[in-house]
């Protein structure tokens, strides 16, 4: 049985299965955007998996605060969906060199910040994609984990600031939480973000979505549906 001290409320504008679904993903994009980094209007940044249920949410929030922001996906298929939910750039990362991209879009200043899940696919190149003094945030590891990390990766690059946060840290108190649920349903019901929910799968498919997961077939959101299979 969950506590109490966990649930939160859910306003009227926003329905069961959308809340199913952004619940963790959208509170990601909060504490990345707002407390890991807050990201101000016409600040560049570069953020990887940029189609994923992550990305697609922070794109939207991203412009919605007016930020520049830079995306990168792993095919072709990906770029218009990850330009429709607000990337100003995207970038195929297994056809282009991001890190060249990201210098020419930035004319060589390099971004403000970099969100990172993919991990040791894209690490160390992120680094040399931040400006002097920028914060790359690494909050997940779909391709592995990063290795071979050194404090001198940092120095060489500009004097950089790394940060390897957790959403629970964030909301560890009743109001850390109920302040970053909030904002996300701010978001959500002020029409800021909208989440599709592109698979949803019954309980006795769960093989499958896990084989679309793990093989990066999956676009925005995934949901179970306990009434279908069960």
């Amino acid at each position: 049985m969950l506590p109490t001290d966990k649930l939160v409320k859910l306003p009227d504008g926003v329905a069961d299965d959308i809340a199913a679904a952004s619940m963790l993903k959208g509170m990601t994009v909060e504490y990345l955007l707002n407390r890991s980094f807050k990201v101000q209007p016409g600040q560049k940044v570069l953020f990887h998996a940029a189609a994923g249920g992550v990305g697609l949410i922070a794109g939207q929030w991203l412009r919605h605060i007016g930020a520049e922001a830079i995306g990168t996906v792993g095919s072709d298929e990906k770029i218009a969906q990850a330009k429709s939910a607000g990337f100003s750039h995207v970038i195929n990362y297994n056809s282009a060199d991001f890190a060249e991209e990201v210098q020419d879009i930035t004319k060589g200043r390099g971004v403000d910040v970099a969100y990172d899940s993919v991990g040791q696919a894209t690490y160390p190149k992120t680094l040399t994609c931040l400006k002097r003094f920028g914060l790359f945030v690494s909050f997940g590891q779909s391709s592995g984990v990063i290795k071979n990390v050194t404090m001198a990766d940092l120095q060489k690059n500009g004097s950089l600031y790394a940060q390897r946060p957790t959403l629970f840290n964030f909301i560890d108190t009743r109001d850390s939480l109920n302040e970053v649920a909030d904002n996300l349903f701010h978001m959500l019901s002020e029409g800021h973000v909208k989440l599709n929910i592109n698979q949803r799968y019954a309980l006795r498919d769960v093989p499958k979505a896990f084989e679309a997961l793990i093989g990066r077939k999956t676009t925005g959101a995934t949901v179970f549906d306990t009434g279908r299979g069960a």
